[in-house]
Protein backbone atom coordinates (compact mmCIF):
# COMPACT_ATOMS: atom_id res chain seq x y z
CA UNK A 1 0.00 0.00 0.00
CA UNK A 2 1.67 3.49 -0.93
CA UNK A 3 1.89 5.97 1.89
CA UNK A 4 4.15 8.78 0.46
CA UNK A 5 5.23 8.83 -2.86
CA UNK A 6 8.40 6.59 -3.69
CA UNK A 7 10.99 8.12 -5.22
CA UNK A 8 12.67 7.00 -8.56
CA UNK A 9 15.57 8.49 -10.23
CA UNK A 10 15.82 7.90 -14.07
CA UNK A 11 19.59 7.94 -15.09
CA UNK A 12 19.48 7.43 -19.33
CA UNK A 13 20.83 9.76 -21.93
CA UNK A 14 18.18 8.94 -24.36
CA UNK A 15 15.84 11.67 -24.76
CA UNK A 16 12.89 9.50 -25.96
CA UNK A 17 13.45 6.63 -23.41
CA UNK A 18 13.76 8.86 -20.81
CA UNK A 19 10.68 10.75 -21.49
CA UNK A 20 8.99 7.58 -22.28
CA UNK A 21 9.66 6.03 -18.81
CA UNK A 22 9.44 9.07 -16.85
CA UNK A 23 5.80 9.26 -17.79
CA UNK A 24 5.03 5.83 -16.96
CA UNK A 25 6.05 6.19 -13.31
CA UNK A 26 4.72 9.68 -13.03
CA UNK A 27 1.36 8.08 -14.16
CA UNK A 28 1.60 5.06 -11.68
CA UNK A 29 2.28 7.58 -8.65
CA UNK A 30 5.73 7.73 -8.43
CA UNK A 31 7.70 10.67 -7.56
CA UNK A 32 10.35 11.00 -10.78
CA UNK A 33 13.63 12.19 -10.89
CA UNK A 34 16.28 12.42 -13.87
CA UNK A 35 19.47 12.29 -14.90
CA UNK A 36 21.18 12.43 -18.27
CA UNK A 37 24.74 11.53 -17.56
CA UNK A 38 26.40 9.24 -14.98
CA UNK A 39 28.04 12.10 -12.99
CA UNK A 40 24.41 13.53 -13.09
CA UNK A 41 22.98 10.58 -11.92
CA UNK A 42 25.32 10.53 -8.39
CA UNK A 43 24.52 14.41 -7.92
CA UNK A 44 20.42 13.63 -7.71
CA UNK A 45 21.02 10.41 -5.81
CA UNK A 46 22.51 11.80 -3.04
CA UNK A 47 20.63 15.04 -3.06
CA UNK A 48 17.58 13.19 -3.49
CA UNK A 49 18.14 9.55 -1.88
CA UNK A 50 15.92 7.74 -4.26
CA UNK A 51 14.06 4.38 -3.29
CA UNK A 52 15.10 3.19 -6.37
CA UNK A 53 17.19 4.03 -9.49
CA UNK A 54 16.83 2.89 -13.15
CA UNK A 55 20.36 2.96 -14.53
CA UNK A 56 21.12 3.03 -18.61
CA UNK A 57 24.35 1.01 -18.59
CA UNK A 58 26.09 3.22 -21.47
CA UNK A 59 25.72 7.15 -20.05
CA UNK A 60 28.42 9.98 -20.50
CA UNK A 61 30.96 10.51 -18.13
CA UNK A 62 30.53 7.39 -16.18
CA UNK A 63 28.53 4.30 -17.45
CA UNK A 64 25.66 2.90 -15.25
CA UNK A 65 28.32 0.07 -13.80
CA UNK A 66 30.63 2.39 -12.31
CA UNK A 67 27.65 4.69 -10.69
CA UNK A 68 26.32 1.56 -9.10
CA UNK A 69 29.59 0.63 -8.07
CA UNK A 70 29.94 3.74 -6.50
CA UNK A 71 26.58 3.84 -4.62
CA UNK A 72 26.99 0.78 -3.31
CA UNK A 73 30.08 1.52 -1.30
CA UNK A 74 27.64 3.83 0.71
CA UNK A 75 25.91 3.06 3.52
CA UNK A 76 23.13 5.28 2.89
CA UNK A 77 21.97 3.17 -0.56
CA UNK A 78 22.34 -0.35 1.24
CA UNK A 79 18.61 -0.70 0.81
CA UNK A 80 18.51 1.46 -2.60
CA UNK A 81 17.06 -0.76 -5.00
CA UNK A 82 19.17 -0.47 -8.46
CA UNK A 83 17.57 -1.31 -12.13
CA UNK A 84 19.71 -1.79 -15.07
CA UNK A 85 18.34 -0.45 -18.26
CA UNK A 86 20.59 -1.34 -21.09
CA UNK A 87 20.33 -2.21 -25.12
CA UNK A 88 22.98 -4.63 -24.45
CA UNK A 89 22.19 -8.13 -24.86
CA UNK A 90 24.96 -10.11 -24.15
CA UNK A 91 25.43 -12.43 -20.62
CA UNK A 92 28.39 -10.96 -19.75
CA UNK A 93 27.12 -7.54 -19.69
CA UNK A 94 24.19 -8.79 -17.30
CA UNK A 95 26.30 -10.57 -14.81
CA UNK A 96 28.29 -7.70 -14.51
CA UNK A 97 25.62 -5.65 -13.23
CA UNK A 98 24.70 -8.08 -10.93
CA UNK A 99 28.09 -8.16 -9.22
CA UNK A 100 28.40 -4.11 -8.96
CA UNK A 101 25.31 -4.46 -6.63
CA UNK A 102 22.38 -4.19 -9.22
CA UNK A 103 19.09 -5.84 -8.48
CA UNK A 104 17.70 -6.63 -12.03
CA UNK A 105 18.11 -5.45 -15.38
CA UNK A 106 15.90 -4.85 -18.09
CA UNK A 107 16.75 -4.82 -22.15
CA UNK A 108 15.38 -2.21 -24.04
CA UNK A 109 13.73 -1.77 -26.18
CA UNK A 110 11.40 -1.88 -22.83
CA UNK A 111 8.07 -2.84 -22.31
CA UNK A 112 6.20 -0.13 -20.30
CA UNK A 113 4.03 -2.26 -18.43
CA UNK A 114 6.64 -5.03 -17.89
CA UNK A 115 8.94 -1.82 -16.36
CA UNK A 116 6.23 -0.67 -14.35
CA UNK A 117 5.47 -4.01 -12.94
CA UNK A 118 9.44 -4.76 -12.45
CA UNK A 119 9.14 -1.29 -10.52
CA UNK A 120 6.30 -1.86 -8.32
CA UNK A 121 7.73 -5.70 -7.03
CA UNK A 122 10.67 -4.01 -6.03
CA UNK A 123 8.85 -0.84 -4.05
CA UNK A 124 6.51 -3.36 -2.91
CA UNK A 125 9.40 -5.33 -0.97
CA UNK A 126 10.23 -2.38 0.50
CA UNK A 127 6.64 -1.71 2.19
CA UNK A 128 7.05 -3.50 5.49
CA UNK A 129 8.36 -0.99 7.33
CA UNK A 130 5.84 1.09 6.75
CA UNK A 131 3.18 -1.42 6.75
CA UNK A 132 2.72 -1.21 10.53
CA UNK A 133 -1.02 -0.45 12.49
CA UNK A 134 -2.11 2.89 13.15
CA UNK A 135 -3.60 3.67 16.73
CA UNK A 136 -5.53 6.77 16.92
CA UNK A 137 -8.11 7.09 20.22
CA UNK A 138 -10.38 4.72 19.86
CA UNK A 139 -9.49 3.38 16.27
CA UNK A 140 -6.83 0.84 15.20
CA UNK A 141 -5.83 0.15 11.21
CA UNK A 142 -4.05 -3.29 10.56
CA UNK A 143 -2.69 -2.52 6.99
CA UNK A 144 -1.78 -6.34 6.83
CA UNK A 145 -5.05 -7.99 7.96
CA UNK A 146 -6.84 -5.14 6.33
CA UNK A 147 -8.98 -5.19 9.57
CA UNK A 148 -9.93 -1.84 11.17
CA UNK A 149 -11.28 -2.12 15.29
CA UNK A 150 -13.10 0.94 17.08
CA UNK A 151 -14.02 0.79 20.63
CA UNK A 152 -13.57 -3.37 20.10
CA UNK A 153 -15.42 -3.82 17.00
CA UNK A 154 -14.58 -4.78 14.18
CA UNK A 155 -15.87 -2.27 11.33
CA UNK A 156 -15.60 -3.79 7.85
CA UNK A 157 -14.57 -1.66 4.27
CA UNK A 158 -13.86 -2.64 1.09
CA UNK A 159 -10.70 -3.01 -0.11
CA UNK A 160 -10.05 0.81 -1.54
CA UNK A 161 -12.53 2.42 0.79
CA UNK A 162 -10.13 0.67 3.59
CA UNK A 163 -6.76 1.78 1.74
CA UNK A 164 -8.26 5.47 1.09
CA UNK A 165 -8.70 5.51 5.12
CA UNK A 166 -4.96 4.30 5.85
CA UNK A 167 -3.76 6.56 3.34
CA UNK A 168 -5.36 9.84 4.84
CA UNK A 169 -4.55 8.42 8.57
CA UNK A 170 -1.13 7.85 8.13
CA UNK A 171 -0.90 11.44 8.08
CA UNK A 172 -3.08 13.47 10.26
CA UNK A 173 -3.46 17.10 9.22
CA UNK A 174 -2.01 16.75 5.51
CA UNK A 175 -3.99 17.88 3.15
CA UNK A 176 -3.94 15.18 0.22
CA UNK A 177 -5.05 16.11 -2.84
CA UNK A 178 -7.86 14.81 -5.38
CA UNK A 179 -5.62 13.55 -7.78
CA UNK A 180 -2.60 12.12 -5.47
CA UNK A 181 -5.28 10.45 -4.10
CA UNK A 182 -6.82 9.09 -6.72
CA UNK A 183 -2.95 7.91 -7.81
CA UNK A 184 -2.03 6.63 -5.10
CA UNK A 185 -5.37 4.60 -4.62
CA UNK A 186 -6.32 3.88 -8.01
CA UNK A 187 -3.39 4.41 -10.26
CA UNK A 188 -4.01 3.50 -13.58
CA UNK A 189 -6.29 0.59 -12.70
CA UNK A 190 -9.02 1.88 -14.42
CA UNK A 191 -10.41 5.42 -15.12
CA UNK A 192 -12.14 7.10 -12.45
CA UNK A 193 -13.54 10.68 -11.44
CA UNK A 194 -13.55 12.82 -8.51
CA UNK A 195 -17.39 11.07 -7.76
CA UNK A 196 -15.55 7.92 -7.00
CA UNK A 197 -13.04 9.75 -4.22
CA UNK A 198 -16.23 11.11 -2.79
CA UNK A 199 -18.56 8.39 -2.54
CA UNK A 200 -15.35 5.76 -0.28
CA UNK A 201 -14.93 8.91 1.75
CA UNK A 202 -18.98 9.36 2.44
CA UNK A 203 -18.98 5.61 3.38
CA UNK A 204 -16.13 5.69 5.30
CA UNK A 205 -17.61 8.46 7.66
CA UNK A 206 -20.89 6.24 7.76
CA UNK A 207 -19.16 3.64 8.77
CA UNK A 208 -16.97 5.09 11.80
CA UNK A 209 -19.52 7.35 12.79
CA UNK A 210 -16.85 9.48 13.84
CA UNK A 211 -15.78 13.78 12.64
CA UNK A 212 -12.52 12.52 11.43
CA UNK A 213 -12.27 13.31 7.73
CA UNK A 214 -12.43 17.00 6.83
CA UNK A 215 -13.38 18.32 3.25
CA UNK A 216 -10.93 21.06 2.19
CA UNK A 217 -13.74 22.70 -1.00
CA UNK A 218 -11.99 22.29 -4.16
CA UNK A 219 -8.38 20.61 -3.11
CA UNK A 220 -9.07 16.85 -1.15
CA UNK A 221 -8.86 15.76 2.20
CA UNK A 222 -7.70 15.29 5.48
CA UNK A 223 -7.58 13.21 8.25
CA UNK A 224 -8.24 14.71 11.70
CA UNK A 225 -8.91 13.12 15.05
CA UNK A 226 -9.73 15.56 17.97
Amino acid sequence: MEIQPKKVLIAEDDHDILEIVRYNLALNGYEVHIARTGNEALDVARRVKPDLIILDIMMPDRTGLEVCRILRTDASFNDTFILFLTALSDETTHIKGLETGGDDYITKPISPKILISRVNAFIRRSQKDEDKILVMGPISIDPIKYLTIKDGQEILFAKKEFELLYLLASKPGKVFQRQEILNRIWGNEVIVGDRTIDVHIRKIRQKLNLDCITTIKGIGYKFNLN
